[in-house]
C-alpha cells in the first residue's frame, strides 16, 4: 500500500481543519476490507438519505450504530458460533466481524434505523439550522429604512 504526505497541503489549508482529517482517515481505510459488507447509498430527496448494508445473519444485538465527531460507525460482531454442531459442506454466507464509517456532512443527522430481510437501513436528514436557511429580502423595505437615514425624513 503506497502511503502519501499530505503535509504540503494542510500549510494551504486554513480553517478546514475536518477537511484534513477526513483525508487522513481516507488513507488509513484497509483496502481488504472495503468489500464486506455490501452496501447502497441513495439519496431520497433533497435533504434525505438512506445507507443500506447487506448483514445477512446478523440479528439486531450483533450491530452497533454510533454518531461520532460527524461519522457514522456501523459495527457487527456475531456472538458465540452455533457451528459446532454443524457441519457445512460450503459456507458462502460470510458472518465475519465488520466496521464500515461514513463521514457525514454538515448538519447531517442519523433519523432511524432498522434491520429486516437481512438489510440494515439507516436514515439521514440534513437539517440546517434557522440562520443556515436561505430567506428572502424584500427590497422595497430596505429601501424606505435606508431612505430615512439618508435623509431623516419619515417615508410613506
Amino acid at each position: 500500500m503506497q502511503s502519501f504526505d499530505f503535509t504540503p497541503l494542510y500549510r494551504t489549508l486554513v480553517g478546514f481543519d475536518r477537511v484534513a482529517d477526513m483525508i487522513d482517515e481516507a488513507a488509513k481505510i484497509d483496502p481488504a476490507s472495503q468489500g464486506y459488507p455490501p452496501y447502497n447509498i441513495e439519496q431520497i430527496d433533497d435533504d434525505a438519505y438512506r445507507i443500506e448494508l447487506a448483514v445477512a445473519g446478523f440479528g439486531e444485538d450483533d450491530l452497533n450504530i454510533e454518531v461520532r465527531e460527524g461519522v457514522l460507525y456501523i459495527s457487527g460482531r456475531k456472538g458465540e458460533p452455533d457451528d459446532e454442531q454443524r457441519q457445512f459442506l460450503h459456507r458462502g454466507i460470510a458472518q465475519r466481524a465488520f466496521e464500515r464509517r461514513f463521514q457525514l456532512a454538515d448538519y447531517v443527522i442519523v433519523q432511524s434505523a432498522g434491520l429486516e430481510n437481512g438489510l440494515l437501513r439507516i436514515e439521514l436528514v440534513r437539517e440546517l439550522p434557522e440562520a443556515m436557511k436561505p430567506r428572502t429580502i424584500k427590497i422595497d423595505q430596505v429601501a424606505r429604512r435606508n431612505r430615512k437615514l439618508v435623509t431623516g425624513k419619515k417615508s410613506n
